[in-house]
């Protein structure tokens, strides 16, 4: 169901504002010389910070520019790429300094970081109605803080765990009715070890392999927390939740998997690269995080190998990736975690004209919509999030596992829903705790250098500190 919105700025304002320039971008032309003319037809330039959001993602900048530029003869849209390493530090560097693009591409957990510093550009006036509506409403929820609207979402990915298809027969585990009931923690932990295999004293294979280095870093315990009772930092009264116990017996179970050798003990050196060469090399049956995608990029490794021209994996096999759901916990119920992220609008020190905030809405749109969302959607083999994106994916053929998809479709059906009624100052400051405090601890932990029970009094110590005593779980 479609949430209808109204425009809430009378359009009588957008024509007859003529202020200076501001936002994200400088409402510069081309050649710099400054917005031209008056209303939404002036020249105008948007800027873009964009990682690649798909494996094609990048190679088609030059021809988004074209295509938009065609689309709106008077605009502009330039694009900076950024890798996923190096996104946040040059969105950062540039927020700092008071001049941030107009549209970058960050996670929907980050709305609450910039939005304290005052940087996010509220769209919620001229994003049109046919806009809104064109987006799934659990999706666009995610892209609302205290309904303000900031972007529009690319897609709504759901954070699974993946399995070779062959290993997971040879431990005789039925992963379709996994893909169907889930697993319990219990459950979980006694499958991994039939998929470990030891040579003497040396593990040639592991049962579970997580990236918990780099970007990951925060990844490995978010995933597992949902299945705990625990989907969000602040429970419906707006208690900081992850001093409940249930946050205690997760962070014993990260400690127990390695402990019993279905995990390397090297796993806080693990990151996102690492992890998948492990998985199309044959040391783990079953890897995480798993993305959709991920089934596409074993197919086109495996490929490579058939074509036998060096161009893939170094000593990778042949795989078939089987999406798995996440474990969940003390019989608390499955909450898959998503990823929706997506095009967010920023602002400068300066009031955006009505002009440029309307060309920037453009933009954004023109990127999160129609053949653009459908090619990064079906290059990511995600779920279309768009009207436009379904029907423009009607003339694009994707060869998917029929299991995979109803399995991600039933993910999708158990997804954490958004909240956006969690006030700004505390989100940011449960970021703040968890960059400073629970992520370092983490991996501490993995790398045991502390205990899961020092781990969490750290977290309650710093909940306490940060929230107060009557503002945590107990």
């Amino acid at each position: 169901m479609k949430k209808k919105m109204r425009l809430l700025a009378p359009i009588l304002a957008i024509t007859l504002a003529l202020s200076a320039c501001g936002g994200g971008g400088d409402g510069k032309d081309a050649q710099g010389s400054g917005t031209t003319g008056e209303g939404a037809e002036a020249k105008d330039t948007i800027t873009a910070l964009l990682p690649p959001v798909s494996p094609n993602f990048q190679d088609s900048f030059a021809q988004l520019e074209k295509d938009f530029n065609a689309l709106y003869p008077n605009l502009t849209l330039k694009i900076e790429p950024a890798s996923w390493e190096d996104m946040t530090q040059k969105l950062d560097t540039q927020v700092n300094a008071g001049s941030p693009p107009d549209i970058a591409f960050i996670g929907s957990g980050g709305l609450s970081k910039y939005a304290e510093q005052g940087m996010l550009m509220d769209i919620t006036d001229v994003a049109t109605t046919e806009m809104v509506e064109d987006f799934d409403e659990a999706p666009l929820e995610y892209m609302k803080l205290d309904d303000k609207l900031y972007g529009f979402p690319g897609y709504m990915e759901v954070h699974a765990i993946g399995g070779n298809k062959e290993f997971l027969e040879e431990a005789g585990i039925d992963y379709k009715k996994v893909q169907k009931e889930g697993w319990t923690y219990e459950e979980f932990r006694e499958q991994i070890k039939k998929g470990v295999v030891k040579e003497g004293d040396e593990t040639s294979r592991y049962g579970f392999v997580f990236a918990t280095a780099g970007v990951a870093s925060k990844d490995y315990l978010n995933i597992l927390i949902k299945n705990a009772g625990m989907p969000h930092a602040f429970d419906e009264n707006m208690k900081y939740a992850y001093t409940h116990k249930n946050f205690l017996e997760v962070l014993k179970a990260i400690r127990e998997m390695i402990d019993d050798g279905s995990m390397p003990k090297e796993l806080s050196s693990i990151d996102a690269g690492k992890r998948w060469n492990m998985f199309l090399t044959g040391q783990t049956m079953i890897t995480g995080k798993g993305l959709a995608t991920f089934e596409n990029s074993a197919k086109l490794n495996n490929e490579k190998i058939k074509a036998n021209d060096g161009s893939a994996v170094q000593g990778s096999i042949p795989v078939e990736y089987i999406v798995l759901p996440v474990p969940t916990f003390l019989g608390e119920k499955q909450q898959a975690s998503v990823a929706v992220d997506g095009y967010v609008a920023f602002r400068g020190k300066k009031e955006p004209t009505p002009e440029h905030k309307e060309n920037v809405v453009k933009a954004a749109y023109f990127l999160a919509s129609g053949k653009v969302a459908a090619t990064t959607n079906n290059d990511l083999f995600a779920a279309h999030i768009t009207e436009s994106g379904r029907e423009a994916a009607k003339d694009m053929p994707i060869d998917r596992n029929p299991d995979n998809v109803a399995a991600v479709e039933t993910l999708l059906s158990q997804a954490t829903p958004a909240r956006p009624d969690i006030p700004t100052d505390l989100a940011a400051k449960a970021i703040k705790l968890e960059d400073e405090v629970i992520i370092p601890k983490l991996q501490a932990l993995l790398a045991g250098e502390t205990t899961p029970e020092e781990m969490y009094e750290a977290v309650k110590s710093a909940a306490v500190q940060a929230f107060g005593e009557d503002g945590i779980v107990k």
